[in-house]
């Protein structure tokens, strides 16, 4: 498809550079097929039925957004998929300027060869010395938030906080899976309370998910791959769930592609552990999925195409214009939605 019809206009005063306090207070959209309702994250419990199964990411954000020197030239880095214990992928900035075997130093103690250019213009960072780089970034580097939030406004503390979901346990994400941000313990407990079921799977979210797609037709965009595992017991009880007719709602778009690539074409979900690449548009079969909680997300980008693929095209571009006449707030720390096709 042409991604010109992803595209559409939106105010940067709908874009969010904070969460809402608290949490659960952040409006809520629901889409039952068409149907258009206004609510807040906090009335989830009552939304819900009550043997829904919400499926969470439990990936952890790393510190990922270097800035360093090779030479006199500035540098910058966002590690973007880990290879192994010292190597990482990573999009850099002034890019052009590095060769092979250099290096450089991101301060702190902290510096890494240049290794390999890639055709897509990242590079492979080694680091070096003998700390686990996860230290190391703990030294040298920033929570890499989204540029559409990081060119307005400067990263601080509180970002350590905000940039993280209440799930996160496994370290390896350079972009929090945003949904989950909205949860809190008092909201947890009142969905369990509603006798809502929880199951964890891990997708470390890479930078890729922030690139435009630069080719005009969707066919021709080529998707970053992320590593994710589900493990053989959470298969067996979604599988289980499933054949008991009940609802599996995937909080966020990266629970939803893992699922999704985890399953055959009977719906059937297998253990997984490795990379998916998966890349959902308008006349995708979903084959595990009843439901996607999502946020708000960006014109002509990939998760945009997936809501539409789920939802149907006319109905996701009604609810962006909807949200957009109602002030929800977009993107990362925005508000959110609940996406229930017929």
């Amino acid at each position: 498809m042409d991604i010109s019809h992803f595209d559409f206009a939106l105010p940067e005063q709908h874009i969010a550079l904070r969460p809402a306090e608290p949490r659960e207070s952040a409006k809520l959209l629901v889409a039952q097929g068409p149907n258009l309702t206004d609510h807040r994250v906090g009335d989830l419990p009552d939304i819900l039925r009550a043997d829904d199964i919400l499926v969470v990411n439990d990936t952890k954000v790393i510190p990922a957004q270097l800035t360093g020197i090779r030479g006199q030239a500035k540098i910058g880095a966002t590690l973007h998929k880990r290879l192994d214990l010292r190597r990482w992928q990573a999009f850099v900035r002034n890019g052009k300027r590095l060769r092979s075997d250099d290096i450089i130093d991101f301060g702190h103690d902290v510096e890494a060869r240049v290794e390999l250019r890639h055709d897509d213009g990242s590079f492979t960072l080694a680091f070096l010395g003998e700390e686990p780089v996860e230290t190391l970034l703990l030294r040298a580097g920033n929570m890499p938030l989204p540029p559409y939030i990081a060119s307005k406004r400067d990263i601080d503390e509180r970002d350590a906080q905000d940039y993280q979901t209440i799930f996160a346990e496994r370290q390896g994400a350079v972009a929090a899976p945003t949904a989950s941000l909205h949860f809190t313990p008092a909201l947890l407990e009142q969905i369990a309370a509603r006798g809502v079921t929880m199951e964890t799977l891990t997708l470390h979210v890479g930078a890729g998910t922030f690139l435009p797609v630069k080719a005009q037709d969707t066919d021709d965009h080529i998707m970053h791959a992320e590593w994710g595992e589900i493990t053989p017991h959470v298969a067996q009880r979604l599988n289980d769930a499933k054949a008991d007719g009940r609802r599996i709602i995937a909080v966020g778009t990266t629970s939803l592609r893992l699922l999704e690539s985890a399953s055959n074409e009977d719906g059937v979900i297998r253990p997984f552990a490795g990379d998916t690449d998966i890349f959902i548009t308008p006349g995708y079969n979903f084959r595990v999925i009843d439901g996607l909680l999502t946020n708000f997300h960006l014109p002509k980008s990939t998760l945009f195409m997936l809501v539409s693929a789920l939802m149907g095209l006319d109905v996701m571009q009604n609810a962006y214009a909807h949200a957009m006449a109602h002030d929800y707030r977009f993107y990362s720390y925005g508000d959110a939605s609940l996406l229930l096709p017929r």
